[in-house]
């Protein structure tokens, strides 16, 4: 685990920079916009924001949502977001070339042994026979765009499985859930406090999961404008600490179980406000618990895994082939895993 303070944030980022930072900060509370999906993945922004770690290191954060990755990117790019926790996806790939943006660290990932994402399967192709992820070859999967995550996702596991699929953009989560359960679609694949829900009604089947295609899969990652990672080493490496508590004590409640039944009670009551908000309290509770999956300590960044993702955007001709992974990620605010 790396301990994402500001003395380690300063050591990382090396003395020339460090000399930049004699100004903290915490005396100016500064203001910034964070990027999110109503996902229990974004907890750990939305943990550091409720205890007060964000504003612990001088930011005065606001919250900006999304329904997709592909436009919050976009919203990084145009300056309208500071920081944001999305999946690399070939639009943000696409930003990074230009010079727009740059990943500093990483937020969920699959891990063997915890529930992670699942694969669904619509109840009509369901009782056609798609009762495995071996069964695929010629059906249709739900993706939000070409490039994104589900794109890379349902790839992957069509590759492993030796079968074709036709790939739908469908734009919004909202819109793929609705073309599963209508059968307009066949398949999708998604992190569990969406799946386990949908196949819980009895009219969607999970059939697999994707830590089975794609273990310690990065799926999530911080990532925030060129210039910010440049030229606000400071903003950034204190938004990096306040996050990085946040997931600390993420993993500490809903993983170790560290403060027992009523430690994760306490964090689904935090994290109800932004997830399933809209669902009482009991209703939502078996969701979000249901949700889990590691969240990267220190915000610490699984290179091997991008690297896979980049290989495959530019094997689909969707970046160009030139591109490197230092174009996009910027490696020196967190511990790299590789």
């Amino acid at each position: 685990m790396l301990n994402l303070n500001r003395r380690n944030a300063l050591a990382l980022i090396g003395g020339t920079a460090a000399a930049g930072l004699a100004s903290p900060a915490l005396a100016g509370n500064k203001k910034i916009k964070v990027g999110a999906l109503r996902f229990t993945s974004h907890s750990g922004s939305f943990i550091a924001f409720e205890r007060g770690y964000f504003k612990d290191a001088g930011l005065d954060v606001e919250f900006k949502f999304f329904q997709a990755a592909s436009p919050m990117a976009a919203a990084i790019a145009s300056g309208d977001i500071d920081y944001a926790v999305t999946a690399m996806s070939g639009g943000l790939v696409s930003l990074a070339d230009k010079g727009a943006i740059k990943i500093i660290g990483g937020a969920l990932s699959e891990e063997k042994g915890i529930s992670g994402q699942h694969i669904l399967a619509s109840d009509a192709a369901f009782k056609a026979g798609l009762t495995s992820p071996a069964m695929l070859d010629g059906k249709s999967f739900g993706i939000s765009s070409a490039g994104s995550s589900f794109h890379y996702m349902g790839s992957k596991i069509a590759e492993a499985e030796g079968a074709t699929l036709k790939f739908k953009p469908l734009q919004k989560v909202g819109a793929i859930i609705g073309a599963l359960k209508s059968g307009q679609i066949d398949a999708w694949s998604i992190v569990p406090h969406i799946a386990m829900a949908l196949a819980g009604s009895g009219k969607i089947h999970s059939i697999g999961k994707v830590a089975d295609y794609l273990p310690n899969y990065q799926v999530t990652t911080v990532f925030t404008s060129a210039g910010n990672a440049k030229d606000e080493r400071g903003m950034t490496g204190d938004f990096l600490e306040g996050f990085s508590k946040g997931v600390a004590d993420y993993n500490s409640a809903m993983i170790a179980k560290d403060g027992g039944d009523e430690g994760v009670q306490e964090m689904v009551d935090l994290i109800h406000k932004y997830v399933y908000a809209d669902k009482p309290r009991e209703k939502a509770a078996k969701s979000i618990i249901n949700g889990t999956m590691r969240l990267n300590e220190g915000a610490a960044l699984n290179v091997a895994s991008l690297q896979d993702q980049l290989s495959w955007f530019q094997s689909e001709d969707l970046i160009g082939k030139d591109i490197t992974l230092d174009t996009v990620v910027d490696d020196s605010y967190v511990k790299i895993i590789s």
